[in-house]
């Protein structure tokens, strides 16, 4: 018994010296890369060329390019052009396909409903369940590749998505767009 209690005290008194030093020499994180962090759509995808938006945000805080993001798009890259104070640019030619956009098609008679593309999926376009065929919701895929290469029977296709009519949008203005009106009196 009191080698049980002579444990617990151990136990308590380690965690109260983990628990200060925690507090102690805690390091504080770059504040600004975690505004660039928020701002980025955090679907991990590595479309920019980084593992991740947190290694991303930490490049763009060092002086990177803001407009390597294709699942930020253009909003993306204008919120990051406010915070930052930079010039709004389009988005890298290199990741962004001439063609339209690009998004996972899964051949559903093929699947096998191993569940390896729902795993890796950063934005979760891809429902189905064990066992059973797999879908792509259109509207919520980026486009990121990371399905592709962990199917096991090959039956995921990257296809380019035409726009619709229905699909378009009238574009929105940029903050330089707007002329002010001055009221002569």
């Amino acid at each position: 018994m009191s080698a049980l209690i002579a444990l617990g005290f151990l136990a308590l008194m380690l965690g109260a010296v983990l628990g200060y030093a925690a507090v102690r020499f805690r390091v504080q994180g770059n504040p600004l890369v975690d505004q660039i962090n928020s701002i980025l759509p955090q679907t991990q995808c590595g479309q920019c060329g980084y593992p991740g938006c947190k290694p991303y945000a930490e490049a763009i805080a060092n002086g990177d390019e803001i407009n390597k993001c294709p699942p930020g798009g253009d909003e993306g890259i204008k919120a990051l052009a406010a915070l930052l104070d930079r010039k709004v640019v389009p988005l890298d030619e290199e990741r962004e396909p001439s063609e339209g956009k690009r998004v996972a098609y899964i051949r559903e008679d093929e699947c096998i409903g191993c569940t390896k593309c729902i795993q890796v999926c950063p934005v979760d376009a891809i429902v189905g369940a064990p066992k059973l065929m797999h879908t792509v919701i259109v509207t919520e895929c980026t486009g990121c590749d990371l399905c592709v290469p962990v199917c096991p029977v090959d039956c995921i296709d990257m296809p380019f998505v035409e726009k619709a009519p229905d699909d378009w949008q009238w574009p929105q203005p940029h903050a330089t767009d707007i002329i002010p009106i001055k009221w002569v009196q």
